[in-house]
């Protein structure tokens, strides 16, 4: 080999040596550390309900549902539930009339016209009976409408508290167009919303 040869493999080796060493590539040491395991998949959380297919309440005891409704209100028959019957005047509550109830379960609705019909009917109006599980205070209930997924057309209504017994606010809710409305209701100590079916009129 020629003093040349000799002295650029000599270089080559010093440069290499740092990172591999002069005689080839370097060999991992052995680990004695056991392989990790795949890390457990995280399970997802079930997709919330949509509108269309969100749960609804079982019928009170002693009713049965007389119509789907629309949202999360369907329209029952039969007993009212005892605060329900409370609230609309305790003997004096309507019977044998259909009714809805507000989520949370702090108002309830007898729908002297049902089903309810778009425009301004009559022979029968859209006259609903609202009992509210808490006290008036004298106070109205503010009622607020609008079609379901949708803000507009809006309809607002104010009923005073002039009526009795019980917690009552005797009104007639009418809306422009059919289908269902969300109806959101106010008084002076709660709230609650219900959904109302209207059909053509």
């Amino acid at each position: 080999m020629s003093h040349i040869t000799v002295f650029w493999t000599a270089t080559i080796c010093v440069l290499a040596a740092a990172v591999t060493g002069c005689s080839g590539s370097a060999t991992p040491a052995p680990s004695n550390s056991p392989p990790h395991a795949p890390a457990a998949a995280t399970p997802r959380p079930p997709a919330p309900l949509t509108s269309a297919v969100e749960a609804r309440p079982a019928a009170p005891p002693g009713s049965t549902i007389a119509a789907p409704g629309c949202g999360t209100s369907p329209v029952y028959n039969g007993a009212a539930p005892a605060w329900l019957v409370a609230a609309a005047g305790g003997s004096n509550a309507p019977t044998g009339v259909p009714y809805v109830m507000a989520h949370p379960a702090l108002a309830g609705g007898f729908l002297f016209g049902h089903p309810l019909r778009a425009g301004h009917p009559d022979n029968p109006t859209n006259k609903i009976l609202w009992a509210v599980r808490t006290p008036r205070q004298r106070d109205p209930l503010v009622l607020d409408a609008h079609p379901l997924g949708a803000p507009s057309p809006h309809v607002h209504y104010t009923q005073p508290a002039d009526s009795g017994p019980g917690e009552i606010y005797p009104s007639i809710i009418d809306v422009p167009l059919p289908g269902c409305w969300v109806v959101s209701l106010s008084w002076a100590t709660g709230g609650a919303t219900v959904e109302l079916d209207y059909t053509a009129g």
